[in-house]
């Protein structure tokens, strides 16, 4: 099969896991092999807690060294500080973050990532809250080699669709489903959801979906079609109904978590799912429908200290990883022992910060870290 050949494939089998989460580890397995490493998941980190959750995986990934990498070497890797502060869907490799001789100097790589044979980890961000990031990433061993371009194009080929399959699969699971109880289960949705066919007519809505459109909002009825207040959003509902008649590759990245905004300021999301592909068909085949349109609040975003503080002063996650340490460590030396680098490392990035922030001494640095601590009083 050619390379489009599997890239159809793949994705069509990534959105049957949105519905059914059993076949994310056959998916991941396929989607590593496609971007070019044997091992692949999905999992989420927090920068400031020091800690992560393995949530999918296509295989076990070596469950003692995943264990002890969140006991105690995620505070060591490099990719932690760096993963959370990069853009959704970039992917990002060890060369995007600090030159790879440096990453071989590192303590997590010495202890954790070279006696595991890897050589080097392609991720990108599926989402974010103010204190974690939730990430896919393809892991490279020593066959593999460190991540090159073309690892770098095929992940963007299908990190989008990994996106709208996780962002949907948070809001139902019909893995038990059959066309008989599908409605029952929808309709259950905290969420507000609603099968449309080609044109974007409605043939089926659950009850949250039925509130959001009494209330003529954001979104409304016309003729028995959805239709959005905002012009550009209901331009791209309209293309996205009409090309989920032609399959998953058709409705290609986009609607993906499209914005929508109420009178009032509240915020929503809503995500298309195409139905007439894959194990999905046999749901919009029992109501005539081509997608289905999820719609959820979501909290206004408000950023974490530490990515207010690398925003205003331009930091690398390098520098910023090194800037936290300094407050929460101490001296270069201590710095060096938990973030597992030479000396000479910390004391490059520290004069790198010194000149960004304009402080003198490593106590002014405490100082610039401390007035964002509480950046929402006054």
């Amino acid at each position: 099969m050619d390379q489009a050949g599997q890239l159809s494939e793949l994705i069509g089998e990534i959105y049957d896991a949105a519905l059914d989460p059993s076949r994310w580890s056959g998916v991941l397995g396929k989607a590593g092999r496609f971007v070019g490493g044997p091992v692949a998941a999905i999992f989420s980190k927090s920068p400031t807690a020091l800690t992560g959750t393995v949530y999918y995986h296509s295989s076990d990934i070596s469950g003692p060294y995943r264990k002890l990498y969140f006991n105690k070497y995620i505070k060591f890797d490099p990719f932690t500080t760096a993963q959370y502060f990069s853009d959704v869907e970039q992917p990002m490799a060890v060369a995007d973050i600090m030159p790879y001789q440096e990453f071989l100097e590192t303590r997590f790589y010495k202890e954790w990532v070279q006696p595991q044979g890897m050589v080097d980890a392609v991720t990108a961000v599926l989402d974010k809250s103010v204190t974690s990031a939730a990430m896919f990433g393809v892991f490279r061993y020593q066959s593999d080699g460190v991540v090159d371009d073309e690892a770098r194009r095929r992940m963007r080929l299908i990190v989008p669709h990994i996106r709208r399959a996780v962002l949907i699969g948070r809001l139902v699971d019909l893995k038990a489903a059959d066309a008989a109880s599908l409605a029952d289960i929808l309709d259950g949705l905290s969420a507000g959801m609603c099968l449309v066919d080609a044109g974007g007519r409605i043939v089926h809505a659950n009850a949250a979906c039925h509130v959001i459109l009494d209330a003529g909002d954001f979104l409304s009825t016309m003729g028995g079609r959805i239709v959005a207040s905002d012009a550009k959003i209901d331009q791209a509902l309209r293309e996205l109904f009409a090309a989920a008649g032609s399959g998953d590759a058709a409705i290609g990245i986009r609607g993906i978590a499209l914005p929508l905004k109420a009178q009032d300021g509240s915020c929503y999301v809503a995500h298309v799912l195409p139905l007439t592909s894959g194990a999905r068909r046999l749901a919009g085949k029992a109501y005539s429908a081509t997608a289905a349109l999820f719609i959820c609040k979501v909290a206004t975003q408000i950023r974490s200290p530490p990515e207010i503080i690398a925003r205003a002063y331009n930091l690398t996650p390098t520098e910023l990883r090194v800037l936290m340490a300094i407050v929460e460590v101490g001296g270069v030396p201590e710095v060096a022992v938990a973030l597992g680098v030479a000396e000479s490392t910390v004391k490059t990035h520290l004069g790198r910060l010194f000149v960004k922030t304009g402080a003198g001494r490593q106590a002014d640095l405490v100082k610039v870290v401390a007035g964002f601590a509480t950046p929402l009083i006054g």
